[in-house]
């Protein structure tokens, strides 16, 4: 049996595959037709997982990501995001995928300079 390149084995795949290839076992906190969401927990950092049945999905997850801004890791038909961005970067060589840094529209948490 010959092993297939990491980072071909994920896309698109299921949250289990996945966090199997970062070396988690997730807590699956959402499973709906539109998404499923796994959580992982690890020493060095907490991450989220989530699949999409199709692309379209994916995008409208992200559309409203974006409010929040943030780094996401982004494949087809699935997102990492973690509360540690440069972890995001070790998730891309193992899963492949783009890193797409959302810019947030909400209010600042910080006091504004006026």
């Amino acid at each position: 049996m010959t092993a297939a390149p990491e980072a071909a084995a994920v896309a698109p795949a299921k949250v289990e595959v996945i966090a199997n290839l970062t070396g988690c076992k997730p807590e699956i906190r959402i499973d709906a037709d539109e998404l499923r969401q796994g959580i992982c927990h690890t020493e060095k950092v907490d991450y989220l997982i989530t699949t999409f049945p199709e692309e379209k999905y994916k995008r409208s997850w992200l559309d409203s990501a974006a409010v929040y801004g943030g780094k996401y890791l982004v494949g087809t038909r699935w997102i990492v995001s973690a509360k540690e961005p440069e972890m995001l970067e070790q998730f891309r060589t193992k899963l492949g995928g783009t890193i797409e840094e959302l810019t947030g529209i909400g209010p600042s948490v910080a006091p504004s300079a006026s």
